[in-house]
């Protein structure tokens, strides 16, 4: 599969306003494209209008105008949106199910045969890691078990596009290494996973391209490697010398940080490294290492949001 897995353009979305209170935008104009097969992340702090944007995505909200394709079609058609799985911010399950239970109930309206549902159920809650709970009622799971659960059921149908609304914002540390090793288990499948989130280190392991959101707006959409790699912020030097000899190098003291026998230097780029390493070799010095600090995606996303 190749091509744009899911296209928006001008998507926009005003909400009636109270009685004597003004309409309130939630997107303006958003403009978006994601490539068929691969991760990725939808970035913005809170009421920047991701959730919005996702429901208008799987229907729930009608757009007060743009458009939006799905895998080449329409996105408003039935048969496009059965290709489609998706996990709300907030799963609502109907407690007095069991987790075995309500997955069947899903497969069921994807009109899966009986011996299909059962084969699908039981694969699918080994893969969340809820093989041993399937046959609790979902009001006694965590909050986190609850979250898997509902990972489950958007994948229930095998579909072709993931749509995940803060997936990881309610697990634990566990819990998220799993959730984004299952995202990249479902981009090996040829699945397109859009996801949002506020956890920006999740993103920048798994993401190829993110896109940043703020108040509506679309600030910078790209490839994650691209928006962040070639920025260097400072380099790290580590070498050894004898400490005589380690008077001679003109680096204030301010910057070194002694793990001996190391000695580790903090450089403000790349420009001052040639200098130093000359400096250490004429004092008899050994490199041990010269390590670039790059910036990381969340300082990106705040210089984005501040400018």
């Amino acid at each position: 599969m190749s091509g744009a897995a899911i296209q928006i353009e001008g998507l926009t979305k005003v909400y009636q306003g109270e009685i004597g209170k003004p309409r309130v935008t939630g997107l303006k104009d958003l403009n978006c494209v994601v490539n068929a097969g691969e991760v990725y992340a939808f970035l913005g702090p809170n009421g920047a209008g991701k959730t919005t944007a996702i429901k208008c995505m799987t229907r729930l909200l009608r757009p007060t105008r743009g458009r939006i394709q799905i895998l080449g079609r329409d996105g408003r058609r039935r048969e496009t949106m059965n290709r489609v799985g998706y996990l709300p911010e907030q799963p609502n399950l109907y407690g007095y199910l069991t987790g075995r239970e309500f997955l069947d109930f899903i497969a069921r309206l994807f009109s899966l045969s009986a011996k299909w549902r059962k084969q699908r159920i039981d694969s699918l809650m080994h893969r969340v890691g809820m093989a041993d709970k399937a046959s609790m009622l979902i009001r006694n799971y965590s909050r986190g078990m609850m979250q898997r659960l509902g990972l489950a059921q958007a994948l229930i149908n095998d579909p072709d596009v993931l749509i995940l609304d803060e997936p990881m914002a309610s697990l634990d540390p566990v819990g998220r290494k799993d959730f984004r090793d299952l995202i990249l288990e479902c981009k090996k499948e040829g699945k397109t996973v859009f996801f949002s989130s506020h956890i920006l280190s999740d993103a920048e392991l798994i993401a190829d391209r993110v896109g940043i959101i703020k108040d509506g707006h679309l600030l910078r959409e790209g490839n994650l490697h691209e928006l962040i790699s070639g920025q260097i912020t400072s380099v790290e030097v580590t070498f050894q010398v004898d400490e005589i000899r380690l008077k001679a190098l003109s680096v204030p003291a301010g910057n070194m940080i002694r793990q001996d026998p190391n000695i580790m230097i903090r450089l403000p780029g790349l420009d001052a490294v040639p200098g130093i390493l000359e400096q250490i070799g004429q004092c008899g010095g050994r490199i041990i290492s010269v390590i670039p600090q790059k910036k990381s995606l969340e300082s990106y996303f705040m210089d984005e949001l501040r400018r």
